[in-house]
């Protein structure tokens, strides 16, 4: 649903009244084909998308994948093609590349991250941090290259951070009317608190009540540390200004995620093209 929603947007910002070029100089009943060519190496994402633009334009598009969501791509591979009346070609041209340049990018990147932890127990997290309006699709890519999905948004898990701890009173506080809510509503959250410090790592698992523990802002030695002393009793995160140049230092921490908010709002576009066959 709301990648239709996303799809109708992106039509409506930029097809207006009219593809006035495509309409000025080509006959409606013209025939074509196109075809994505990937002028750089990296990981592919958003051809199940692409597919889902041209349909929405015309459900009679010709549509043919040669390659699929996930793959490593060279320069000069050809993702797909797509074949039929021209004025929809070119009306879904944009849409098309704006979704699968952002999209492989975001693959290409979170694939940089797994790939550095591989032997380790730890998995790569997105983050909010994602372009409005574009989530579901930033969060795809990243399941694309390799990563897992943190939360959606804010209704689908509870993620007690430092200022809902502040605004609470307190890391005990907070857990507790956080639980009291869940009880209350009957809704069934999985409950995360974050952490600045031994000492709060200390009091949550003297409260306990949550399923997982965010070590924000640790090197990686005091997030041994911390793992060491959580000894498996909760689940454990890393986050906060991770790089490709830390992170494996804190995966051979023990840690069990390490969330990194670059994936989806540092990225670089991949480069690709669309091209008449």
């Amino acid at each position: 649903m709301l990648i239709e929603k996303l799809l109708e947007i992106a039509i409506l910002e930029d097809i207006g009244d009219g593809d006035h070029s495509s309409l000025s100089c080509i006959p409606d009943t013209a025939q074509g084909e196109v075809q994505l060519m990937v002028k750089q190496q990296g990981v592919i994402a958003g051809i199940e998308i692409a597919e889902k633009v041209y349909t929405k334009f015309d459900a009679n598009i010709h549509f043919n994948r040669f390659i699929a969501d996930g793959a490593e791509v060279n320069f000069g591979d050809i993702a797909f093609s797509a074949k039929g009346k021209v004025h929809s070609l070119l009306q879904g041209e944009r849409i098309v590349l704006n979704i699968m340049q952002r999209m492989s990018g975001i693959a290409t990147q979170t694939s940089q991250y797994v790939d550095l932890i591989k032997g380790t127990k730890a998995k790569i997290l997105d983050t909010r941090k994602t372009t409005p309006g574009m989530r579901i699709l930033d969060k795809m890519a990243v399941k694309i290259g390799g990563g897992e999905n943190h939360r959606m948004g804010l209704y689908d898990m509870i993620m007690l951070k430092d200022n809902h701890v502040d605004f609470a009173g307190g890391i005990a506080q907070a857990i507790d009317k956080a639980n009291g809510y869940l009880k209350r509503t009957g809704k069934q959250l999985d409950i995360e608190v974050e952490t600045r410090n031994l000492e709060e790592i200390k009091q949550v698992i003297a409260i306990g009540g949550v399923k997982r523990i965010m070590l924000d802002n640790f090197t990686p030695a005091k997030t041994a540390e911390a793992v060491e002393l959580i000894n498996g009793r909760f689940e454990t995160e890393s986050s906060g200004g991770i790089t490709l140049k830390t992170i494996r230092a804190y995966a051979e921490t023990g840690v069990d995620f390490i969330s990194v908010g670059a994936l989806t709002h540092q990225i670089k576009s991949l480069d690709m093209n669309l091209k008449k066959v």
